[in-house]
C-alpha cells in the first residue's frame, strides 16, 4: 500500500496523509466525502503500518491481517455485521483469518475495529495491503525457516 493510512483519535474512520506542515499534517478521509482536515501535535495519529495484533507466537502486522481477510472474503467487504455480532461470531471470524491470535489479549472491540477498518479500506478502493516485495520476502523467509 503506497498511501500512508492513518487513524486519528477523536476523528471517525481512517484517513490518508495528504501533506505535512509545521506541527501539523493534512489528512483526507477515506470515504465518499473525501473531507480534508488538519491533525495537530495534540491529536494522537497512528499509521496502520505500525499497528500489530497479538498472536500466540509473535505480533502480526495489521496489513498482513487485512490481506488475509481480503483473500478470505474474495476482495469484498466483510459480510459479518460487526456491530451486532456476538463474542462467538467475532472469535470464529478472527480464528478463520488468524488461527493463532491471542484470545486473551485480543478483545472483541479489537476485532470489531479490525473489521470496520478493513471495510472502510475496501470500500475506499484499497485492495493491495501488503506490497509484493514484502510478501515475496516473507514467503522466502518462511520457506528458509522450514
Amino acid at each position: 500500500m503506497k498511501d500512508t493510512i492513518l487513524a486519528v483519535s477523536g476523528k471517525p474512520g481512517l484517513h490518508k496523509l495528504i501533506s505535512q506542515g509545521r506541527g501539523m499534517i493534512i489528512v483526507e478521509s477515506i470515504d465518499e466525502a473525501k473531507k480534508r482536515m488538519p491533525a495537530g501535535a495534540r491529536d494522537r495519529v497512528t499509521s496502520l503500518k505500525d499497528v500489530t495484533m497479538y498472536t500466540e507466537t509473535e505480533d502480526k502486522p495489521l496489513m498482513e491481517i487485512f490481506q488475509a481477510i481480503f483473500e478470505k472474503e474474495n476482495g469484498a467487504p466483510v459480510a459479518l455485521n460487526f456491530k451486532e455480532a456476538n463474542k462467538k461470531e467475532l472469535a470464529d471470524f478472527m480464528a478463520s483469518v488468524v488461527p493463532d491470535y491471542d484470545r486473551d489479549r485480543v478483545h472483541d472491540s479489537d476485532i470489531r475495529k479490525l473489521i470496520q477498518w478493513y471495510n472502510i479500506l475496501v470500500r475506499g478502493g484499497y485492495t493491495q495491503f501488503v506490497d509484493e516485495e514484502d510478501n515475496e520476502e516473507a514467503t522466502e523467509t518462511n520457506e528458509t525457516a522450514e
